[in-house]
């Protein structure tokens, strides 16, 4: 293994574990909310292995336990996902040299912060190898697990998460995730497109199909706005390091 390897993946580690530090109240609440609606601990953690996106799990077991349309479920963990379609399409040209195996593994560990990790990276001028995209993953996913199995046998002792606020914990997670995106050229217009979209979709159309039409009213907005190249190129902030 070579120098630069082994500082791939200490740094990898080290910003993997500062975000699923962050994350730990995410995933203690999932593990919670799961068993509080009828699925097992065995149910709440196979979940977090496979569907693993924070958001849209939770926005699943509330749906198990409204007993709604399989179909349906489906389409909602959809609509809150489709910002990962984005996220793989923006990373696409750092990633291009990755095969297509090393695509389909790193890929599945696409969430959040990893896409925000990615482009900081990239930004800085520092090539995005697949090692660092693994292990900075892997950082993240395995604690996730744990602390989903943890969630699970705590639940009892959580209670109502809306009781003691924990359910203001993802909105501001996300709002992290976007300040630290400040720098980038056409950010505000960008933001608040997305917003009051999101807010008119939710009146009109419902949860949580305005996640989705939220983030293409954003997008219809940057595509119509000038692009300046200078700041385009400007890093992401500091903000985004540490942050879930």
């Amino acid at each position: 293994m070579t120098p630069a390897t082994k500082e791939e993946i200490r740094d990898a580690a080290r910003r993997g574990l500062a975000i699923a530090l962050a994350a730990a109240p995410f995933g203690v609440l999932f593990g919670a909310v799961a068993v509080d609606n009828g699925l097992s601990i065995a149910e709440a953690a196979l979940m977090s292995a496979t569907l693993y996106a924070g958001a849209s799990q939770l926005v699943g077991v509330e749906l198990f336990n409204h007993h709604v349309a399989p179909w349906l479920v489906v389409l909602s963990i959809f609509a809150v996902n489709f910002r990962h379609v984005l996220y793989s399409a923006a990373i696409a040209a750092h990633i291009r040299h990755f095969t297509f195996w090393q695509k389909a593994a790193g890929l599945f560990l696409l969430v959040d912060p990893q896409f925000a990790e990615t482009e900081r990276r990239a930004d800085a001028g520092i090539r995005v190898g697949y090692v660092w995209f693994l292990v900075l993953g892997l950082s993240v996913y395995i604690p996730w697990f744990f602390l989903t199995l943890l969630g699970g046998f705590l639940g009892n002792l959580i209670g109502d998460p809306k009781a003691i606020g924990i359910d203001v914990l993802l909105p501001i997670y996300f709002m992290g995730l976007v300040l630290g995106f400040r720098s980038r050229a056409n950010w505000l217009p960008v933001v608040l497109a997305s917003s009051v979209g999101s807010i008119l979709a939710l009146h009109f159309v419902g949860s949580p199909w305005h996640v989705s039409l939220g983030a293409l009213a954003g997008i219809a907005v940057a595509a119509l706005m000038p692009i300046d190249g200078e700041e385009s190129a400007a890093p992401i902030g500091d903000a985004i390091e540490g942050e879930a």
